[in-house]
């Protein structure tokens, strides 16, 4: 049987930048994309802490180091700049496959505080 679990979380990520005349999508610092093993074009779930907003969306790169979190199109609106995000991606796994996520926690200025 396959199931879907969590396999990546950035959690507490500030939203830096929103643009609503775009196309659509989450740009991610690469650094954090590599560590966390998501990839550019993933499916992610994005909770933002400040407001309850869900929404679902995929990953574009933002430049490495530029510790960038931005929100554009659709997702834009559900979303204000300095909000406190989780971002989550998911995997489908064979049953007794899965093992823990990987999990960067950052902190208001989207520095990484700690690795799990």
């Amino acid at each position: 049987m396959m199931e879907i679990m969590l396999k990546a979380k950035i959690h507490m990520a500030s939203v830096i930048e929103k643009e609503i005349n775009y196309e659509g999508s989450i740009g991610i610092d690469e650094e954090i994309l590599e560590i966390t093993g998501i990839k550019i074009n993933e499916m992610v779930v994005v909770s933002d802490v400040n407001n309850g907003n869900r929404l679902i969306t995929y990953v574009i790169p933002e430049p490495r180091g530029s510790k960038k979190i931005s929100l554009n199109g659709a997702a834009a609106r559900l979303v204000e700049k300095g909000d406190r995000i989780i971002i989550m991606a998911f995997s489908m796994y064979q049953t007794g496959e899965y093992s823990k996520p990987k999990i960067v926690i950052l902190d208001e200025d989207n520095n990484i505080k700690e690795i799990r």
